[in-house]
């Protein structure tokens, strides 16, 4: 590994965040229910996200460094996947390894499918391979926990609960869900966005962007004909919710009784400004998020190729600063556009969608007065 690529994991792992999939403000909310079978589950799930954010910390503070890959990383993925047996313990008992027959257990089996589906996307549309372009192995645990409320990524690998089975349902039944976490290490890898503020929901935003269009790409599903959500079919029906987080109409996810109203905001002139959730990471990622789908919807055809393109450039390129803030992306979208694309429609397409979320002033390429 040469003394650039050890930078670049020096620099990844001193920002690492614990990053779950269901936001703390919608379990805190769950945690106040009177009903205990939704509030006592919240309330440990929170109890343990706090714990694992702290052990995030201590490991950034140390610096650890994973070890180098001798070997050329590969074309295919090298999935792991393990039983945590309801424990917290990690990896637990390995049930399925690249390559093994189908699992009788369903959540295996989605598991081992889901990373495979996010290394394709990243590897067939982007020439990625795997997480960090070195042919990371992609390590999987289920069954994590009692009725624990989250997905996760912790650095090294993907962590599953199997929900409480009143609100949340299997978190490994939504495959944008996995693709949202395993590109939260891709950015680990990469631009290495600070979890706070605006980079925390720009850090937000990319899994959101990624994990739609890994299933997008499953489905076979063009922009128009995609439905935008995150984490479709993760809630039950006794929730008035279709999802956790919309990129088409943020704000409009979920209207609940129970989990409150979808707090997103799809512009600036609703940002919110608060100091929970990290700075509102998982709030105010709704503004890029719907830039993304303006951009994509408008170009058309399939997401990950021209508007996904622009998106992947910009993360990996090396020019978006830790703590980049929206305009700094957005500008760095328009160059991607210029760059790749030239004088054309994509370019003005990725213009035009910021000015939908009301970032404007957007120079045509960097250098341009």
């Amino acid at each position: 590994m040469d003394a650039n690529a050890n930078a670049r994991l020096a620099r990844g792992h001193r920002h690492t965040a614990f990053c779950p999939i269901v936001p703390p403000h919608v379990l805190d909310k769950l945690s106040h229910a009177e009903d205990a079978s939704l509030a006592d589950p919240a309330r440990r799930t929170l109890e343990h996200d706090a714990l694992q954010r702290t052990r995030r910390r201590i490991t950034t503070v140390r610096g650890i460094i994973p070890a180098a890959r001798a070997a050329a990383p590969s074309d295919k993925p090298q999935r792991t996947i393990y039983d945590a047996q309801h424990r917290t313990s990690l990896p637990g008992r390995k049930t399925r390894g690249e390559g093994d027959q189908a699992s009788g257990d369903d959540s295996v089996n989605r598991a081992y499918d889901g990373l495979g589906a996010t290394f394709e996307l990243f590897f067939k549309a982007y020439g990625r391979r795997s997480i960090d372009d070195s042919g990371l192995p992609l390590n999987a645990s289920v069954h994590y926990s009692e009725g624990y409320n989250n997905a996760f990524w912790d650095g090294e690998q993907m962590v599953f609960g199997d929900g409480d089975g009143e609100v949340f349902k299997d978190f490994t039944i939504p495959v944008d869900v996995m693709a949202h976490e395993l590109t939260h290490g891709v950015t680990q890898y990469t631009a290495n966005l600070e979890y706070f503020g605006q980079s925390g929901a720009l850090n937000e935003s990319m899994s959101d962007v990624f994990g739609s269009l890994v299933k997008q790409n499953v489905l076979d599903h063009g922009a128009e004909e995609a439905d935008w959500l995150i984490g479709a079919g993760l809630l039950t029906d006794r929730v008035t919710g279709v999802a956790l987080r919309s990129m088409k109409a943020p704000g409009t996810a979920y209207d609940d009784d129970v989990l409150g109203k979808d707090p997103q905001p799809g512009t600036m002139d609703d940002y919110v400004h608060t100091s929970r959730d990290n700075g509102g990471v998982h709030i105010n990622s709704g503004i890029p998020n719907h830039a993304f789908y303006l951009a994509a919807t408008a170009l058309g055809g399939n997401a990950w190729e021209r508007a996904g393109q622009i998106w992947y450039d910009v993360l990996t390129g090396g020019d978006l600063a830790s703590d980049a803030e929206f305009a700094d992306f957005a500008q760095l979208t328009v160059a991607a556009a210029h760059a790749r694309y030239g004088e054309g429609e994509e370019q003005a397409a990725v213009r035009e969608a910021w000015a939908g979320v009301g970032i404007t002033g957007l120079r045509a390429h960097v250098g341009a007065r």
